[in-house]
């Protein structure tokens, strides 16, 4: 049964810590509005953006105000399965102990995930999917909720591992982060070179943000935001009858049916922290940009032309 009041109780504990989160992070607040969408949403997140952006300070102060496990994954071409996952070690007695790796946490920060090989992607993006690894035939559960953000550098791309399509489907949002306007990176200087560091209090428990997850997902939605989000989806592939002849022109691929869903899912969110009890279109308009941005394959006339993947996808609406 759905309930109204916890949806009321939702919105105002969302701009409690949305209050302690800036006590920390300056700005950047669609990104952090966007990270916590994908959190409550139950999915992971792509970083886009340079160094020195305070990502893992972000991702950090986020899972400090969550009251959640936090953990950093530096990704390095050397880098094996088992460095991230754990091994089985022999103990005093001679038994097998397993040793967690860092991946066992709520909240994971794969830092550059695209300077590693496949094989050490693949293995977080099984956690990902399945909430479990397979380390030496036994199966472990992660606890949850479990949230994986993984951050991309655009700009050095020498010696990198792109991760493949069908990995980059597995992140419900790609975020883009820029560098902050001028009246918040003086705000940025004054507040990290003095001696006066902020407190972060912890507003959540893990298994209260189980439940508000399981709220979102009882959120009903309307048949004809479901067939929006769905055509919308269906317009972003060029063979499709729907397709614009932007889409045709300038797209080798589009989304999945993955992407209809994470856009009902993060709509119904989005339509929760601003106090709606039913999503309508617009909740899917202020999501799709962060979830068909990196599901849309671009050709190379997009690439000579610079068409962007945010002028395909505006064109959708």
């Amino acid at each position: 049964m759905f309930d109204v009041t916890a949806v009321n109780q939702f919105v105002k504990k969302y701009q409690d810590l949305k209050k302690e989160i800036a006590k920390v992070i300056v700005g950047q607040e669609e990104v952090v509005n966007q990270i916590l969408i994908s959190i409550f949403s139950g999915g992971h997140s792509l970083l886009i953006g340079v160094p020195g952006l305070a990502k893992t300070l972000m991702v950090n102060t986020i899972a400090q105000a969550l009251g959640l496990d936090f953990k950093r994954i530096q990704f390095t071409p050397d880098l094996m399965p088992s460095d991230i996952l754990g091994s089985e070690i022999l103990d005093e007695d001679r038994h097998f102990k397993f040793i967690k790796g860092p991946i066992f946490a709520n909240i994971i920060l794969a830092d550059e995930i695209n300077r590693t090989p496949p094989k050490t992607q693949a293995a977080l993006l099984e956690a990902m999917q399945e909430r479990a690894v397979t380390v030496a035939g036994h199966h472990y559960k992660l606890s949850l909720p479990y949230f994986v953000l993984a951050t991309q550098n655009p700009i050095e791309q020498e010696g990198t591992y792109p991760l493949p399509e069908a990995q980059l489907d597995r992140f419900m949002f790609a975020i883009n982060l820029d560098y902050p306007t001028f009246d918040e990176e003086v705000q940025v200087v004054k507040s990290t070179t003095n001696d006066v560091q902020a407190k972060v209090n912890a507003l959540f428990t893990a298994d209260e943000i189980v439940e508000f997850q399981h709220l979102i997902r009882r959120i009903p939605v309307p048949d004809n935001v479901i067939e929006y989000a769905v055509s919308m989806v269906g317009k972003t592939r060029p063979n499709s009858d729907a397709a614009s002849d932007l889409v045709k022109t300038y797209v080798d691929w589009g989304a999945g049916p993955r992407a209809s869903q994470n856009l009902i899912l993060a709509a119904k969110t989005h339509a929760a922290i601003h106090g709606k009890f039913s999503p309508d279109m617009e909740n899917v308009q202020a999501v799709a940009h962060s979830i068909l941005r990196h599901r849309i394959i671009k050709n190379y006339k997009a690439e000579a032309e610079n068409i962007s993947e945010d002028k395909i996808i505006k064109s959708l609406f």
